[in-house]
């Protein structure tokens, strides 16, 4: 058998070729690797406010929402990694007025290492809860009326503007049109309610939720299962007594159970108060993944105006 001879010269060459292609792999690979995204960093609080920044920066920024969907606003957590990404963000958004009961820690440490912070409580004429524990107290759950989601709108894109990396003009356009959106919206939802009868404009739900969109389209809110503003307190015997009187008493033929929060309490008060009364599921507190029925503000409120109408006109 004839044996293969390499030469000084040729294995000279063969190390060099190797090496050249050992370098086109490795600039290939880096070439495929994503670049570290260098937009402005947003982290907002809930995911009902996490849509709406989205809805306005689109791809301009990056837009960390610490919320999971169907998550409790009131209870959430967030991990030691989400905690210091908060204090690198160009701009913090919250809601406020004590709903974000579980996170206010992390919220008021980012904000004392001066991290920009936006609180959408502020951009609004707040409603104190009327009964309950938590009577005198401001109530968060703001959403629920679009007109003040557009206040809140208003008073955040100018706060948006203030972000190095981001267009004004493209800013100010994708502002125009979400704010076109949720005034539609708002114009559905009156329509929509108008058909309710006035002796059926009442409200039941696991708590007090409610109490902005009553104020915007004229329902009376008549009691909650929960009586306070968040879904950490617990009702007590004479609490559920007096509101299964006040159905009785209205002959509501609904009562809503939040899809954030277990329906048990729900589902036991129809049958204490031994009345014909439908338990209907609303999407108040979070919204859902993209499969769940409510992955965005507008779907949210405009599946929750379809199901309060169903069941108050039944």
């Amino acid at each position: 058998m004839r044996r293969l001879r390499i030469t000084p010269a040729a294995r000279v060459f063969r190390v060099a070729a190797l090496t050249a292609v050992a370098a086109a792999t490795a600039a290939a690979l880096t070439a495929c690797a994503s670049p570290a995204d260098e937009r402005p960093l947003i982290v907002v609080s809930t995911n009902i406010l996490g849509d709406v920044v989205g809805e306005l920066v689109g791809d301009q920024a990056r837009v960390v929402t610490l919320m999971k969907p169907n998550a409790d606003p009131h209870s959430f957590e967030i991990s030691a990694q989400e905690a210091a990404t908060l204090r690198t963000a160009d701009l913090l958004v919250s809601n406020g007025l004590g709903l974000e009961e579980g996170l206010q820690q992390h919220l008021d440490g980012a904000i004392e290492a001066d991290v920009p912070a936006f609180v959408a409580g502020d951009a609004i004429e707040v409603l104190d809860y009327a009964e309950g524990d938590a009577a005198g107290m401001p109530d968060s759950h703001f959403w629920t009326d679009p007109a003040r989601m557009l206040d809140v709108i208003d008073a955040l894109e100018p706060a948006l503007v203030e972000i190095d990396g981001l267009d004004a003009d493209q800013l100010a356009a994708d502002a125009d049109a979400y704010r076109d959106e949720v005034a539609a919206l708002d114009a559905e939802m009156t329509d929509a309610f108008a058909a309710i009868p006035d002796e059926r404009r009442a409200l039941v739900t696991n708590h007090h939720v409610f109490g902005y969109l009553a104020d915007r389209f004229d329902f009376e809110v008549i009691g909650a299962v929960i009586p306070g503003g968040t879904t950490l307190a617990a009702p007590s015997a004479s609490d559920l007594a007096d509101l299964v009187t006040a159905i009785e008493t209205t002959g509501v033929p609904a009562i809503f159970a939040e899809s954030s929060s277990p329906d048990r309490l729900v589902q036991a008060l129809a049958s204490e108060a031994g009345i014909d009364v439908e338990v209907v599921e609303l999407f108040t507190e979070s919204l859902t993944d993209a499969d769940g029925g409510a992955p965005d503000y507008l779907t949210m409120m405009r599946v929750n105006t379809e199901r309060i109408t169903s069941g108050l006109t039944r």
